[in-house]
């Protein structure tokens, strides 16, 4: 097989990996062993796994598959980095040395291609959503964490369970609007880090938009178990040219 010319970096985030969706992990496990591995960086922005309990659950056989793979593609010479999401931000400095990259804080400011991007999962800007934003203030709380985590692993999955539950009952009821970032917050940030490119996942809403001489990157999430099966991520190369692609690999067209 003729592997693809290596990218300078490629991004990628919303797997939400899960042993019931067999087919998201084959395409994952792909694209490490065919895109990823040829190329000098990989930014992983947050919801790699549909969710995580703690650290003390990386021997279950199914995390260890992902992150053997994961390792595996540091070991060929690829710089891993990794902000976690909003599904996966229990992962903690074992799950970063067991997968072979480096935890990044949010914002992260990144100069590739000579382009300064700036990088986050993207559920910090979605401001209008007051009740998830006081959700995410409490359980990012250090105090919070540790106290969950010091409960009994199968303890914690019951809780998450039930809070995924709620979340699913929750999102009927509000609006795509409300669930997606703000133009406030993405000029606040975009004032923060200085960049003229953001790069985020989180609303599931791949696009590119344009606005004021900035540009705003939104990945896809990866579902090869639905119908029509979804997937993809942003490539840029070393002259700092970004590309969107879809789940083939094929080039996305900025209007798209």
């Amino acid at each position: 097989m003729t592997m693809p010319a290596r990218a300078s970096a490629l991004f990628i985030s919303d797997l939400h990996l899960q042993e019931a969706h067999p087919r998201t992990t084959g395409a994952f496990l792909r694209f490490l062993a065919e895109r990823a591995v040829a190329c000098e960086a990989l930014y992983v922005l947050g919801d790699l796994f549909e969710y995580w309990a703690g650290d003390d659950d990386l021997g279950a056989p199914y995390h260890q598959s992902i992150l053997s793979a994961l390792r595996a593609v540091a070991d060929a010479g690829v710089a891993l980095y990794w902000i976690p999401g909003n599904r996966d931000f229990l992962t903690g400095p074992a799950f970063a040395r067991a997968a072979g990259l480096r935890a990044l804080a949010e914002p992260h400011v990144a100069e590739i291609g000579g382009q300064r991007i700036a990088l986050v999962h993207g559920d910090a800007e979605c401001t209008d959503d007051l009740n998830y934003m006081a959700f995410r203030a409490q359980v990012r709380q250090s105090a919070w964490q540790a106290q969950f985590l010091a409960m009994p692993l199968a303890q914690r999955k019951g809780i998450i369970a039930s809070l995924r539950e709620g979340s699913r009952e929750a999102h009927t009821s509000k609006s795509d609007e409300i669930m997606d970032v703000t133009d406030a917050a993405v000029g606040a940030l975009f004032a923060r880090t200085g960049a003229d490119v953001l790069i985020h996942g989180h609303t599931h809403r791949p696009a590119l938009h344009q606005a004021g001489g900035k540009r705003r990157y939104v990945l896809p999430d990866w579902d090869e178990d639905a119908e029509p099966a979804r997937g993809g991520w942003i490539e840029i190369d070393a002259a700092g040219a970004i590309t969107r692609r879809d789940r083939d690999g094929a080039a996305v067209p900025d209007g798209a």
